[in-house]
This record gives structure tokens, C-alpha cells and sequence, in this order.
């Protein structure tokens, strides 16, 4: 698309913004899959616009306004969006391969399945943006507001989180291993000695006792795991004490939780990041493996 019927059409987008001219109706900007690679963006009004499958890789989006955009599928690779407004915009699978997004409004912005690994996003605001399953990998997240944030299943290796505002974030099955500058989890269960654990398995509730010489993480979630536990009893949900004195594990049939003995796991995970890692999986409330299990 050349510069000239660009600025035509933003020229009309204004009009339908404003609705202030004779068929203000039918000029809303529409470039669904248009070639804008490159283009000089700064500082445009593309509020509402469809954006969905443009090709805006390397574009000069400096500042610009793309307030609720429809930018779903767009190629903004290596584009420059610092400070830009993206408040509300859906840019569900988009490509923001190292983009330059500092300083940018993002709050309520859906990015699920997004490509932003080695974007830099250093100073934006996220405030309860969608990442969910977004490819983060090797982003720059220093001093970002990320509270509220939903960034369930994403992949955040090697990103950098310095001063980042993690407060409410959503991290369940995040990929946080290798990434730098976390700011402070506590662990959900004790760094130190023995204490009681209780995990799901089928209808039941088993009660275990992590001793004191047992591994033991967390991750960002109330979900611990350890490498052995001795099993207390197999207790009903009501917490009665069950008729049974053995049950299998949901996951794997072959482990077997037997009231007496010692369960052990010879892989574990010592990654506390990876929670979904190898070991025994279990919660510090008993209400909470309930929950689990529904």
C-alpha cells in the first residue's frame, strides 16, 4: 500500500471516529491483510480499526492510538509501539516478535497464543491484560505492571522480570524456569522440617507426612511437590477415615499410596518453576485437595 492512499484512508477513519461528515458511516478503516510493512505510523488514530492479518512488521507505531483495534493474526514484528495505546485491543495468535513496546498502554489487551518472545516491554502497562499462552521467551518485562495479569501457560524462559509488578498475576503452568530476576514467591509449604500434606487421588484424599529430610517445592501456585512422603490415612471428603488402606495414583497406576509406608519418586524435579514437573504432587490444606479433586 502506498504512503499517499494510506493517508486517505486515515483521513476518513477521523471522519467515522468523529462522524462528523455525510457517510461518515462507511469510512471506518478497514485493512484486514493489508501490506504495511514498514509504513510510518506514528502518532495515527487507529482506534476500532481492522487491522486483523496486516502486515505491519517493522512499522513506526510510535504513540499511536490503537484503542480496541482488531489486530488478531497481524504480523507487528520488529514494529516500534513505544508508547503506544493498545488499550482493550484483541491481538489473539498476532506476531510481536521483537517489537518494541515500551511505555505502551496495554491494559485489557487480549494477546492469547501471542508471539512476543524478544519483545521489549520494559515500563508498560498490562493491568489485566490476556497472555494466556502467550510465547514470551527472552522478553524484557523489567519494571512492567503485570497486576492482574493472566499469564496462564505462558512461556516466560529467560525473560527479564526485574521490578515487575506481579501482584494477582496469574502464572498457573507458566514456563518460568531460566528466567531472570523473579521477584520473591514463598514457597506454599515450609522450607524446613516435617509437616502434613494432603494430595487427590480418585474419590479420596490421602494424608501425608513430608519428614523433614524430604525435597519439597513450589512454584507460583498453592501446589507443592516433594520426592517422599509417608501416607498417613486415605481419608473420604467429608474427612472421615476411608475403608480402604491403599489407592493408586490418578496419573500413574502403577504408584501406589498404602497407609503405613513410604512413597518415594527417584526423578524428582527440583526445578520449584516447572510444576507440572516430576515428584508428589500435593497441597498444605485439606480443603484444598477437596477443591482439586472436583
Amino acid at each position: 500500500m502506498m504512503q499517499r492512499e494510506l493517508s486517505k484512508i486515515l483521513r476518513n477513519h477521523k471522519h467515522w471516529l468523529s462522524e462528523d461528515c455525510k457517510d461518515w458511516e462507511n469510512m471506518r478503516a478497514h485493512l484486514r491483510e493489508a501490506d504495511l510493512s514498514g509504513m510510518d505510523l506514528r502518532g495515527a488514530d487507529l482506534r476500532n480499526a481492522d487491522l486483523r492479518g496486516a502486515n505491519l512488521s517493522g512499522a513506526n507505531l510510535c504513540k499511536a492510538n490503537l484503542f480496541e483495534a482488531d489486530l488478531r493474526e497481524a504480523n507487528l514484528s520488529k514494529a516500534d509501539l513505544c508508547e503506544a495505546c493498545l488499550y482493550g485491543a484483541d491481538l489473539f495468535e498476532a506476531d510481536l516478535h521483537k517489537a518494541d513496546l515500551s511505555g505502551a498502554d496495554l491494559c485489557r489487551a487480549c494477546f492469547p497464543l501471542a508471539n512476543l518472545s524478544g519483545a521489549n516491554l520494559c515500563g508498560a502497562d498490562l493491568f489485566k491484560a490476556d497472555l494466556s499462552e502467550a510465547d514470551l521467551c527472552g522478553a524484557n518485562l523489567c519494571t512492567t505492571n503485570l497486576y492482574k495479569v493472566d499469564l496462564s501457560g505462558a512461556d516466560l524462559r529467560e525473560v527479564n522480570l526485574y521490578n515487575a509488578d506481579l501482584c494477582e498475576v496469574d502464572l498457573f503452568d507458566a514456563k518460568l524456569f531460566t528466567a531472570d530476576n523473579i521477584p520473591f514467591f514463598p514457597c506454599a509449604c515450609p522450607d524446613f522440617g516435617m509437616f502434613i500434606g494432603y494430595k487427590t487421588a480418585h474419590e479420596y484424599i490421602v494424608e501425608l507426612e513430608i519428614p523433614e529430610d524430604a525435597k519439597r517445592v513450589s512454584a507460583t501456585t498453592r501446589i507443592c511437590r516433594c520426592n517422599k512422603a509417608k501416607v498417613l490415612r486415605i481419608l473420604n471428603r467429608d474427612r472421615t477415615v476411608a475403608d480402604i488402606t491403599e489407592v493408586r495414583s490418578d496419573y500413574d497406576s502403577s504408584f501406589v499410596y498404602k497407609v503405613g509406608e513410604i512413597v518415594s519418586v527417584d526423578n524428582f524435579n527440583e526445578d520449584r518453576w516447572d510444576e507440572c514437573g516430576t515428584g508428589i504432587h500435593f497441597f498444605i490444606n485439606f480443603q484444598e485437595a477437596v477443591n482439586d479433586g472436583k
